[in-house]
């Protein structure tokens, strides 16, 4: 029960990084990602493709949720290496957004 809760987290977190970079990326995410306008217009598209990739993680956590957890790990594996990577060449904070309840969902399942 525990993983499934953790699981539904994560894939939550990466819906609300897909509206954010999809949608809110010239208003809202200015604030949070700390952008002028001009790197907001300039970014748009990338941050857009960006959120696309973050909402296929959700979709495959979503649905790894509706079947069976045997897919779960894949795609928390993919959202830890994804916030290492972040964390690496963005912002140290990424890791914490998303490695650190990715991995706590892994621990989880495999308790």
């Amino acid at each position: 029960m525990l993983a499934r809760v953790l699981i539904g987290l994560v894939a939550l977190i990466h819906v609300y990084i897909l509206v954010l970079e999809m949608f809110l990326w010239k208003t809202r995410a200015r604030r949070i990602f700390r952008t002028t306008q001009e790197q907001a217009e300039a970014t748009a598209v990338l941050a857009a493709n960006q959120g696309l990739y973050n909402g296929f993680l959700a979709a495959g956590l979503i649905w790894s949720l509706a079947t069976t957890l045997d897919r779960a790990p894949f795609f928390l594996i993919c959202v830890a290496v994804a916030g290492i990577y972040g964390a690496i060449t963005a912002n140290r904070r990424i890791v914490f957004v998303q490695t650190v309840p990715a991995a706590a969902a892994l621990a989880a399942l495999w308790i």
